[in-house]
């Protein structure tokens, strides 16, 4: 058996975008620190699963604590598959009572940042933090985790290069070198930056709108391929210690040590149905084991607030089964697996990934036990001969103004000034490609109803986007203009202003999208 273990850290980091077919909205994105190890697979994040583990990350990277059950729950399981083990993230943590790991047949640590979207990996990166490009958070976690790695030789595969992995390499090389662990040597996944390739092929069509690629190369800031697990593997193959990649395939990120440790290959259709299948269970973490899923009176969830993230045991024959570690909050179930199952499917008879094409129409789920579920019918198909590709671009800015009105009569105030709001700003001559005014918690989401009791308090929101960044600005302002020029009883307004960077795709053929390792100390 291939064992992944997945200790995960949140932390958010929010942005505003939208493509020409969206108007305004807003994402938040996570990271997870999570952690491979060798022989069967088990997914498990250190928040929710303990007494003493914290849920901020500031808290747990400072305190570095773990409760003790989490050792025992790894070494009793690792006792079954005819190991005594202790995974090193339980000393790094802070445990002082640790077992020799030199029966382990290797152990990997996963830095996985969530990069869905064009901002969180790439530009946002470039543009915030300029020179670096990587994930600002792989510092923290380099040293909370390095001296325990170096240690017992654990290695570390991590998406958190995002814009610049060759930069992040050579940041994590410092940082080892600063700890006192010189030589460390580290392999960059490169290739996923396919700008140049791109620019000399205009008459591509996007995606999203069928427009030709040329309409936005003017205002093109990245263009970056999900490379699949192929481009992980043959980095780990070169036995460095740390592996940095730039954009990557969430599921590819887990299937690529299944791949690697129980020797299956892309000819072997029932294996990738297996790692992907897992992959995807597992990639949205707590959502499997009910966060996503809870609906008091209706889905009820204990223990949400120490929510116990997922693991997975995969076995050389293909067997994946769902679970949680014994006595953490949340649920797994056929309903929560099946949710997770069809989370952002579009046609779940071809879901296409950049190792297969994953179809789950015949996907059941078996209650092995108490929070545990078995996986059965994924099957897979051969890949595309297309790489989907992002492209991210400027596209204007988005401005916002909010207040809040509350008692009597609150709903008519507060719609009386948002219609002001609007007067004003069209007498002042501003235009708007898209903008709306909205009552949060009445009609923000599915717009008015017909019938519908009024709240004792509500919160005006207006948005607007446009290409001038001075007519955004003035929402906020003439939000604000509310407090002592506006409808009685206003309080609490707020105004932002954001850049607002599109994301479409393009698909690539594949042989145009060549991925590289360089290894090296990167120093």
């Amino acid at each position: 058996m291939f064992c992944l273990i997945n200790f995960g850290i949140h932390a958010a980091i929010d942005l505003v975008w939208t493509n020409s077919q969206t108007s305004l909205f807003s994402i938040t994105t996570a990271t997870n620190l999570q952690w491979h190890t060798g022989y069967g697979v088990r997914n498990k994040f250190t928040r929710g699963c303990t007494n003493n583990v914290t849920d901020s990350i500031d808290c747990q990277l400072r305190k570095r604590v773990c409760d003790d059950s989490v050792l025992r729950f790894i070494k009793g399981w690792l006792t079954k598959c005819g190991l005594v083990r202790v995974p090193v993230m339980l000393e790094i943590a802070g445990s002082q009572q640790l077992n020799s790991l030199r029966k382990a047949r290797s152990i990997f640590l996963l830095l996985r940042a969530w990069q869905s979207g064009p901002l969180r990996g790439k530009t946002w990166l470039e543009l915030e933090i300029p020179g670096k490009g990587y994930n600002p958070l792989l510092p923290d976690r380099i040293r909370a985790v390095r001296p325990g790695c170096m240690k017992h030789g654990v290695r570390v595969i991590t998406n958190m290069g995002a814009a610049n992995p060759v930069k992040a390499a050579r940041r994590v090389c410092e940082i080892a070198n600063e700890l006192g662990f010189s030589g460390l040597r580290a392999a960059v996944v490169l290739g996923d930056d396919v700008r140049n390739v791109v620019v000399g092929t205009p008459e591509l069509e996007l995606i999203e709108t069928g427009m030709h690629l040329e309409e936005i190369l003017p205002k093109m800031a990245s263009v970056n391929a999900y490379l699949g697990a192929d481009a992980i593997l043959a980095a780990l193959h070169t036995g460095a210690e740390v592996i940095i990649t730039g954009r990557v395939s969430d599921l590819s990120l887990f299937l690529a040590p299944i791949l690697y440790h129980l020797n299956w290959s892309y000819n072997d259709y029932a294996g990738l149905a297996c790692g992907t299948v897992a992959g995807h269970l597992l990639e949205c973490a707590g959502q499997v084991t009910g966060r996503y899923f809870a609906d008091p009176g209706r889905k009820d969830v204990s223990g949400l607030a120490r929510l116990g993230f997922p693991f997975a045991d995969v076995d050389q024959k293909g067997v994946v089964e769902i679970g949680k570690v014994k006595g953490s909050g949340g649920r797994i179930d056929e309903r929560t697996c099946a949710e997770q199952l069809l989370y952002e499917v579009h046609d779940p008879s071809c879901y296409i990934t950049p190792d297969c094409v994953l179809d789950v129409t015949d996907v059941h789920f078996e209650t092995t036990g108490q929070n545990r579920v078995r996986v059965v019918g994924a099957r897979a198909r051969a890949r595309t001969e297309t790489h989907k590709v992002s492209v991210g671009y400027h596209d204007g800015y988005i401005g916002m103004g909010e207040i809040s009105y509350a008692g009597i009569n609150s709903v008519a105030r507060a719609r009386l000034a948002g219609e002001v709001v609007a007067d004003r700003l069209k007498m002042c001559g501003f235009v708007y490609e898209n903008f709306r005014t909205e009552l949060i918690g009445m009609e923000s989401l599915h717009g008015k109803m017909e019938t519908q009791l009024e709240p004792y308090e509500v919160r005006l929101r207006v948005a607007g986007r446009s290409a001038f960044r001075r007519s955004v600005v003035a929402i906020g302002l003439e939000v604000e203009t509310l407090y002592t020029n506006g409808l009685a009883g206003g309080a609490g307004a707020t105004q932002v202003v954001r850049d607002l960077f599109a994301v479409q795709s393009v698909l690539l053929p594949r042989q145009l999208v060549n991925p590289s390792v360089r290894v090296g100390q990167l120093t």
